[in-house]
This record gives structure tokens, sequence and C-alpha cells, in this order.
């Protein structure tokens, strides 16, 4: 009976089996392994597969089924099979993953945005082409920013001068050297930008816990490793190496670089015949030790060595106009000889009390030691050129207006050492943020000036305007023969410092309006010593104020609005005058700053843009007027001018190519000044239009050769005047400056492209590139130089053209 029973169940199952046959097999992913917890399935039916992807269902004979693959992580996958034998069927797909796409969400942190503080990426810094990549490369492209010397890192920002800029370094200030003459002498910037986290810039209307200058603020902070990693970038400019790496458990730190500068490429393209080896050195190193979470120590230092060997041969230049070209040829005998070595060190203490309060305490100490060593003999012929088409003397000299020379001696020492000690403290809470800081600074500066010049024209020295005219050959000349210029000064000068500031910030909603707003006050007092004279203590009071808000709009808008009284005590180099002479008694220069300001993010293209828009306005008093000579900055030291600024930056940035970020600049500027009630004239700064493009791009079926196009337009600004000459009757401008810097290269290995084998994955990075410096080959002025005609008194600026175009290969890589 029982076995009945059992043949009864049995009926079913095996007529269910006559009309089912077996599907199996094995799911794996691309990468050959398997996946498990697939469902399998189909209609109702359905099963899993194991931790090795078996799985295995029973379909329909003879009917075409619909079978389902589905996993979270991958992309469902759906085989219709018809079972056309008894026997048990065999199948193994291959699932690929899934690529969700997610709503977006964008989270903003406007902060920086509400303080007038421009936010440039690193690899804009890394990756910009120009002279002098880097930081200050990319700040050229900023409207308001201009530099008309590609061999000079230094920039005005809105009519103001070299000096007035701020630059921080982790929050410590750094300076540059006080003897340079021309951007070729610079070599390199302080900043390493392959050590570079995080770079803000602010073009003015700052914050009161930055220090007394009247133009802008470039704070980089330098970055703490995650990896142990080597950094090597070399081209035909130089090279660099970079180290970094975590050790003791992560409690250390560490992260180096040196540098290898030579500007020979730049120099051996310009217009001037040189034997010039230029050779610039810097090491950097910063690092970190973590004692606990609330201390941490801190050590920067940078070793910087700049020789400077410069030997001129010839030279040939043509200016002047279509009808009236003009030609000067210059033979030189003699040579210049600069080094400038300098070192610094700062060591900082954070402490975190609480959540709250935190401290920072930072000892610096900055010391330069420069030598400027010259003698140069320039024989000049200048000439009018034969402009007639038909003349068979067509393009050649063919009458001379001047026939001269001119000798140049220097021995030029200096010493300076610049300790200071401060202590900075932030305290938050809530929405609030309480800032404060004291600092002390002591400057020590020793400079030995011998300078002189003769000038001579048709074999006779010309003296300087305050002496008896010499008008041979028509006279007799019976006195002394004097240099032109003659400077012989020695000076121990020590200024000291003390300085502070208290600033307030608040983050609130006015009816659903973001609003933030700071309020801040700076003061310094200052004494000048020189060879055993006191100044009178000075003090100056420096209010400041940032407002900006986010209304609660459909569009995307913020608007800003700052100013304060700014002022700016004056550096050693204010306090000489253009004779070498000191005048301890300069007071500070003074601006009352407004600028309002709107950023509107929008989509263009369905990416992301952002336009920005800053109205400005300067109006300054006390100005130590100055001129501007290549890149050395010469004071009048007596605070008799008065001055005005205001103009209007554009900047509209976003992705013109998707995923790339580049922008386009547009800036007007007018600045003038009048000296000692005189009127109004131009600045050496006064450049009245800015145009700038950083343009990144890629090509699609090849996404990893990339190209980068930097082109700057700016309007000349005043070519400057000779040496004991009226300013007020030389306002002639020079042309304008154009340039075009190309850069392409190609990615052979970064985070997105590694390799498991072979040669390439040894590396983590693998870039190679070449850059076309002055793409289109401009002859862009940088100054005049004065040549004078004896006969009748005239005095022609020749200008003095900046590089031609130059080709460089590059190579990036990093282990």
């Amino acid at each position: 009976m029982k076995k009945l029973f059992l043949l009864f169940l049995c009926i079913p199952f095996f007529a269910f089996a006559q009309k089912t046959t077996i599907l199996k097999g094995t799911v794996k992913n691309k990468e050959n392994q398997p996946i498990e917890n697939v469902s399998v399935k189909f209609k109702n039916t359905g099963t899993t597969t194991d931790k090795n992807g078996n799985y295995s269902i029973r379909i329909p004979f003879q009917k075409e089924i619909s079978i389902v693959f589905r996993h979270v992580s991958y992309k469902t996958f759906t085989k219709k099979i018809t079972a056309n034998s008894r026997n048990a069927i065999r199948f193994s797909p291959i699932l690929l993953p899934k690529t969700e796409t997610l709503k977006e969400i964008v989270v903003k942190d406007r902060r920086k945005q509400a303080q007038g503080i421009t936010k440039i990426e690193v690899n804009k810094a890394k990756n910009i082409v120009g002279p002098n990549a880097g930081v200050e490369n990319v700040l050229m492209t900023l409207p308001g920013v201009n530099n008309n010397n590609e061999l000079s890192t230094q920039y005005n920002v809105r009519g103001g001068n070299f000096d007035e800029n701020l630059v921080y370094v982790n929050g410590i200030e750094v300076y540059r050297p006080f003897l340079i003459r021309s951007g070729q002498q610079e070599g390199l910037s302080f900043i390493n930008s392959n050590m570079v986290q995080n770079i803000n810039f602010s073009a003015g209307g700052f914050q009161a816990k930055y220090g007394d200058k009247l133009s802008s603020v470039l704070d980089i902070t330098y970055r703490k490793p995650t990896e142990i990693a080597t950094t090597i970038d070399a081209s035909l400019l130089g090279a660099s190496a970079t180290f970094e790496g975590n050790f003791l458990d992560n409690k250390l730190s560490v992260l180096t670089g040196i540098r290898y500068r030579d500007n020979s490429l730049f120099v051996n393209s310009k217009q001037i015949e040189t034997n010039f080896r230029p050779r610039f050195t810097d090491l950097q190193s910063y690092i970190t030790y973590n004692f606990s979470n609330k201390f941490t120590l801190s050590y920067l230092s940078n070793f910087s060595l700049n020789n400077y060997n410069y030997k001129p041969i010839s030279r040939r230049t043509r200016f002047g106009t279509v009808a009236d070209p003009l030609e000067l040829i210059v033979f030189y005998q003699g040579k210049e000889q600069n080094n400038y070595f300098t070192l610094f060190n700062a060591l900082s203490a954070d402490y975190k009390v609480n959540d709250n309060l935190s401290f920072r305490t930072t000892v610096s100490s900055y010391n330069t030691q420069e030598e400027e060593y010259y003698d140069i003999l320039a024989s000049y012929n200048l000439g009018m050129v034969d402009a007639n088409i038909g003349s068979e003397n067509f393009g050649e000299v063919d009458f001379s207006e001047g026939i001269g020379s001119q000798l140049n001696h220097a021995r030029n020492d200096l010493d300076a050492l610049i300790n200071n000690v401060q202590i900075r403290g932030t305290y938050k809470k809530d929405r609030t943020q309480w800032d404060f800081g004291v600092k002390y600074q002591n400057e020590d500066i020793r400079e030995r000036i011998r300078e002189w010049e003769i000038i001579n024209s048709l074999g006779f020295s010309i003296p300087p305007p305050d002496h008896s005219p010499n008008n041979q050959p028509y006279e007799p000349f019976v006195g002394p023969i004097t240099p032109f210029q003659n400077i012989r000064e020695d000076h121990k000068v020590q200024i000291n410092r003390i300085s502070g500031f208290v600033q307030f910030n608040e983050r609130r909603f006015w009816n659903n309006n973001e609003v933030w707003y700071n309020l801040g006050i700076r003061a310094q007092n200052w004494t000048v010593s020189s060879n055993g004279n006191n100044s009178k203590s000075q003090l100056i009071i420096s209010p400041r104020a940032q407002f900006a808000i986010k209304p609660n709009w459909t569009r995307d808008m913020l608007f800003r609005f700052s100013g304060g009284w700014y002022s700016q005590p004056p550096s050693y180099r204010e306090l000489k005058d253009f004779n070498g002479k000191i005048n301890i008694d300069v007071k500070a220069q003074k601006s009352i700053h407004l600028v309002a300001g709107m950023d509107y993010s929008f989509d263009l293209w369905e990416r992301p843009f952002k336009l920005t828009t800053e109205l400005y306005f300067k109006d300054l008093s006390n100005v130590n007027a100055y001129s501007v000579d290549n890149v050395r900055i010469r004071y009048r030291a007596d605070n008799v001018t008065t001055a005005y600024a205001h103009g209007l930056d554009l900047r509209l940035n976003g992705e013109f190519v998707p995923g790339s970020e580049s922008w386009v600049s547009l800036g007007y500027l007018k600045t003038e000044e009048n000296i000692d009630n005189r009127g109004n004239i131009s600045r050496p700064s006064d450049q009245r239009l800015k145009f700038g493009i950083l343009f990144q791009d890629y090509v699609p079926n090849l996404p990893n050769l990339k190209a980068y196009l930097n082109l700057v337009y700016n309007t000349g600004v005043p070519g400057g005047a000779p040496a004991y000459a009226d300013v007020y009757l030389f306002q002639e401008r020079l042309r304008d400056y154009k340039r075009a810097d190309l850069g392409v290269s190609y990615i052979f290995v970064d985070a997105n492209k590694l390799y498991k084998t072979g040669f390439l994955s040894k590396f983590k990075e693998l870039t190679a590139g070449l850059e076309l410096f002055n793409m289109f080959d401009i002859q862009n002025a940088i100054t005049n130089t004065w040549v004078r005609d004896v006969s009748s008194k005239t005095q022609f600026g020749i200008p003095n053209f900046m590089t031609g175009r130059v080709l460089n290969f590059k190579l990036a890589m990093k282990f």
C-alpha cells in the first residue's frame, strides 16, 4: 500500500520532468570573477547564484522563455532561450558593472566668495603654460592683475606696484630680494607649485587679518603628504624634484622640493647678443609633527642661490615710424655679475585648546645677502634709416643723429635680516568667529652703494643737470669731469614694528537670505633708525569691513561690498630716494578702498559657469611716488603726492569644454597721481585695458592629449623718463603688450590610467609635452633706454624688447 502511494506521488513529478529541462551555468563579471547572489528568474520561477557564481533552474521544454539575470551592482541582462533537447543546457553570461546616474547634490562653500577671495585650483598653477609657470603665471590671467615682463614673477594689482602685494605661505609673510633690477635676475619665485595645496587671492578690500599693504593678498598653503612619492619635472629651462611622505605612524610628514632654473633659452631669443649663463637654485622643506590631536609643530625653510653672470656683446634695435624709422646699434664691453643668497626659516606651533579656541605661534627669520657688481661700456650709433623704397640704400642707415658712449659702474652690497614673532588666535562658536593676533618684527638692513654713470656724446662728457652745461666744441669747458649719476652711500638701518589686529565674522539668515559680514581693525607702530639718527614713533590705524548677501532667488547670485582705510608703513625700499639717501621720516601711504562685487552662477550648454564682476575705487594720500626701470622701483621718499585709481573687473569662468575649466578676463583701470600739486599725470602702472584668456581643451577621441592656451593683451603703460628729467615732460606710452603661449601635453599615466604590468607600471603619473612661448613672435617692450643727441639735446626712448618665440620640451613624472 505504501509503495502504491509513493508511485502515485511520483507520477506528477515524472510528468513535469517530461515537459522541462535544466538550465545551469556560472555568472561572472568582465574580470572573469564569479558573482554571488545574482537573481536568475523567468516568470514566477527563480533562483540565485551561490558564492562561486553557479546556478541551476528548470525551464519549459520546446518553449521560448526570457530569463533575467539581475544584481544590484551590475546591469540587468535578459536572454531568450528555447530548450530543444531534454539534456541539460549550459549558459554562462557575463554581467557588466552598473553606472547609476544619481540626481546631483551640490554643496557650496561660499565663504571665499563672500570675502572677495578667488580660489585657484592647484592643477591650474602646475599645468599653465608660461615662461614663469606657476602660481604667479595664473594670476596674470585674472582681471586687475598686470605685468608686461614675462621674465618676472612680480605683478601690479589695480594700479599698485610690486611692493604693495602681500604674499603668505602657511600664514607667514615672504619677501623678495632688494637689489633686483630686471626680470632676468629674478630667477625662481618663492612659491614651489609642486608643494601647494590651496591658492587664495584677493585683489583688494581684504580682511584685517592680513597685513598692511595697499593692493592685494596671495595666500598659499603647502600640503601635508598623504603618501610616499617622488615627483620630477624636467625641461629645457631647468628641473625640479619633490619628495613627500609620512613616517612614525603618520605623526611626521615631510615635503621637500629642489628646483633649478636656467633662463638662457629666453635671453638668447632677445635682441641683445650676450654671453649669458644664469643659474637659479632653491631648496624648500615643509615638515610637520603631530604630538597629539591638540598640538602640532611645523617647520618651513627655504634656501635660494641666484648667480647672474651677464656679458652683453652687441645690440641692434629699430624703432620709430614707417615714415621716419630710426636704428640704434650698440657695442658693449665689460660684464655684470650679481649674486643673491637668501635663507628663510620659520617654526610654528599650533595648539587647539578645545573645539572652539585655537592658537598659532610663529617665529621666522629671513636673511638676504646680495651683490651687484658691473662695469659695462656701451658705444652707440643712433641713425636715420633710408625709407625710400626706390633707393639703393633702402633699409640702411644714411645719417647718424647721435654717436656716443655710456659707462656704468656699480659695487653694491646689501645684507638684510628680518626677524619676527607672532601669535594668532581663533575662537569659533556656532556661526560666529573671532580672529586676533599680535606681531613684533625687527628689520636690520646694511647696504653699501657705489654706483656711477658717465655719458659721453661726440667725445664730450655730459654733466648732470645741476652742473654747469658743457657746450663744447663751441666753448671751452674748464670744469671738472663729473659723472652724470654718482651715488656713494653707506646705510645701517633698523626698523622695529609692532602690529596687531582683531576681527569678527558672522554668518546668519535674514528672511531666508544668507548673509555674511566681517568687521576688523589693524594697528601698527614703527620706528626707524639710520646711521644713528632716530625717527619719531609713527602709528597707523586701519579699519576694514566686508558684507555679502546671497538672496533667496531662483537665480544663483551673491552680492558683496567691502572697504576700509588701508595703510602701508614704509619698507626699507620706500625710505630710499632716487639718489640713494634715506629719509627716516617717510610716512605710511594711505588708501580709502571701496569694492562692490557680484557673482552670478548659471548653467550654459548644460555646464556650470560663473560671472564675477567687481567695481572698485581707491583714493590715495601720502603717496610715495616712484619710477620703474624694468622691475626696479625707485621712490621719491617724500609723501608729497596724491593719487586715485578706479576700474571694473569682469571674469567669466566655466566649462567651455566639458570637464575642463577655462576663463576669460576683462579689466578696465585708470590711475593718476598729482605730484606736489602740479596736476594729474598717469602713474607708472596706468594700464587702461586688460584682456586675458586661460583656455583648456582636449581631443575628444584622445582625451589624454590636452592643450593649454594662455593669452594676454594689455594696453601700454607710460614709458618712464630719463634720470633727472621731469616726469611731466615724458608721458608717452609703450606699445601694447600682446602675448600668446601654447602648451600641448599627453598624459601617459595618472590616477585614472594606471598600469599593473610593463614599464609604465613604475609610474603614478607620467606626462610629456611641448610649450611654444610667444607663438606669434610679437615684440613687446618693457622699458626705454634713453639716448641723447648732443646737437639737438633731444632724448630718444629706445624700447627694450622682451623675449621672442621659444620652443620648450617638458617631462613630468611621479613615482
